[in-house]
C-alpha cells in the first residue's frame, strides 16, 4: 500500500502539483465514506472506476454521485468498454478497488473526466489507499491526469 501512495505522490508531484495527500483513519473507500471523512459533498469526491477495452485500462474519474453509463465511455473513446474485476484491476494499476488513483498507475490508461466534476471546487480522490485521499481542482485533475472530459454519468 505504501508503494501505491509514493506512486501517487510522484505522480503528482512530477505534474507540478502539490502534495496534498492526507490519510483518513475513518476511511475512503466508498464516497460517502470519503466525503464523511474529508468534510465535504458526496458530488466533491472524484471517484476513480477503471474498466477495460481487451487488455487497455479505461480510468472514468466521475463525480461521487454520479453512476457511469459505460455506453457512454465506449461512445467517447470510440471502442467497446468492458467491467473489469477486481483483480484485473489491482494488477493492471497497482491500486486495489476503493484506492485507485487517478495518476500513478502502472499501465497508461485512457482516461475521461466526468464533465460535472468541473463545477466543484475542491475536489479530492483517491491517493492509492482505501484511507488515503488528496484534494484537487477541477482543472488540475484534467491538467495532472491528461483526461479528456466528457458526459459519462448514466
Amino acid at each position: 500500500m505504501t508503494q501505491a501512495i509514493d506512486r501517487v505522490r510522484q505522480a503528482l508531484l512530477q505534474a507540478g502539483h502539490p502534495d496534498t495527500i492526507a490519510m483518513f483513519a475513518e476511511g475512503t473507500h466508498t464516497a460517502a465514506e470519503a466525503a464523511a471523512s474529508v468534510g465535504c459533498s458526496i458530488a466533491q469526491i472524484a471517484k476513480s472506476i477503471i474498466f477495460r477495452s481487451g487488455e487497455t485500462p479505461i480510468l472514468v474519474v466521475a463525480s461521487g454521485v454520479n453512476r457511469i453509463d459505460r455506453a457512454k465511455v465506449g461512445a467517447a473513446l470510440g471502442r467497446k468498454v468492458e467491467r473489469a474485476d477486481p483483480a484485473w484491476v489491482e494488477a493492471t494499476t497497482g491500486f486495489a478497488v476503493g484506492g485507485v488513483a487517478p495518476v500513478g498507475h502502472l499501465a497508461p490508461a485512457l482516461i475521461l473526466i466526468d464533465e460535472d466534476l468541473l463545477a466543484l471546487d475542491p475536489v479530492w480522490a483517491a491517493a492509492g489507499s482505501p484511507s488515503h485521499a488528496f484534494r484537487t481542482t477541477p482543472a488540475d485533475l484534467v491538467r495532472v491526469t491528461g483526461g479528456s472530459v466528457a458526459n459519462v454519468k448514466a
